[in-house]
């Protein structure tokens, strides 16, 4: 295991200790017993969204944000996580992901914020390196923007992935939204209908669906929402702004519908109100996982 401090002078002088380490590192099943999974979200820094609330730096620190996960991956009941290559190699070289699942987050070259950000382009893990590494999947932005014509090479670069992954029985983890572009800015539409508009684009998305899972927001009348697909689905936590009672509130009730299984969190468990990460990551894990 490394310390935080120690990881740039292996990068410096020992490369090749993330190589070696993906080939060694201790692998699990996918979901255990339950079949749920939670998932700690790590890939929102490459995409230039670092705010929590109203912190617009909040994930600007990697030493903060990896002692952070590390806390959170310690936790009994965290399955795994989700991120870039620069975040999993850390997360590796410091012996976090032994026994985890680790999922490779695929495109972020829709940067937040820019006048291409419809334009998700695939600029981290691609099938073949998740493959290669011992990655147990990956996971796709799908922004379904009618107005702009971005979306389209984004839907065919998402379906190539989904079939390559699935071509070596790897997860596809597709977040799919409805979205628009007002005043310069895009919005994700979060209505149910818009979501269920989402869902059927992005089941639709490959050759085959067998290993697809979604990654959905937490709407309004979900049990209509979820009635509109039989693929397994985690839902992510978003940019948290409202009491983490009423969120924890949310999830519990949604995790009862039965194409559920689980959670992908990022901000709202690294970065509680009250800094106790451990504490909201056991509370997540207990809803998960009862």
């Amino acid at each position: 295991m490394t310390d935080i401090a120690g990881l740039t002078e292996i990068r410096v002088r020992e490369p090749r200790r993330i190589v070696d380490g993906w080939a060694a590192r201790k692998r699990r099943d996918l979901v255990g017993a339950d079949g749920r999974l939670l998932i700690v979200a790590a890939d929102h820094p490459a995409r230039a969204a670092l705010g929590v609330r109203g912190d617009r730096l909040a994930m600007a620190s990697r030493t903060a944000l990896l002692a952070r996960l590390a806390t959170a991956l310690s936790r009994p009941g965290v399955d795994g996580v989700l991120g870039t290559p620069d975040v999993l190699d850390d997360l590796l070289l410091m012996g976090a992901l032994e026994n985890k699942v680790a999922i490779g987050s695929m495109n972020r070259g829709g940067l937040q914020g820019a006048v291409f950000e419809f334009d998700d382009r695939f600029t981290a893990y691609t099938p073949g390196e998740i493959v290669a590494r011992g990655l147990d999947g990956g996971k796709m932005l799908t922004r379904i923007c009618l107005g702009d014509p971005a979306t389209a090479a984004t839907l065919e670069a998402g379906g190539q992935a989904i079939t390559a992954l699935a071509d070596h029985g790897l997860m596809a983890m597709v977040e799919p939204f409805l979205s628009v572009r007002d005043d310069g800015k895009v919005r994700n539409l979060l209505d149910p209908d818009s979501t269920i508009t989402s869902i059927h684009v992005a089941a639709g998305l490959g050759a085959t669906s067998r290993h697809t899972w979604l990654k959905l927001p937490v709407v309004d009348d979900l049990p209509r929402v979820m009635d509109a697909t039989t693929l397994p689905t985690l839902l992510l936590g978003g940019d948290p702004s409202g009491h983490p009672d009423e969120t924890y509130a949310a999830w519990g009730r949604a995790l009862d519908l039965p194409a559920v299984r689980g959670l992908v969190v990022g901000r709202a468990l690294l970065f509680p109100p009250d800094g106790d990460v451990a504490a909201a990551v056991d509370t997540a894990a207990g809803l998960v996982h009862g």
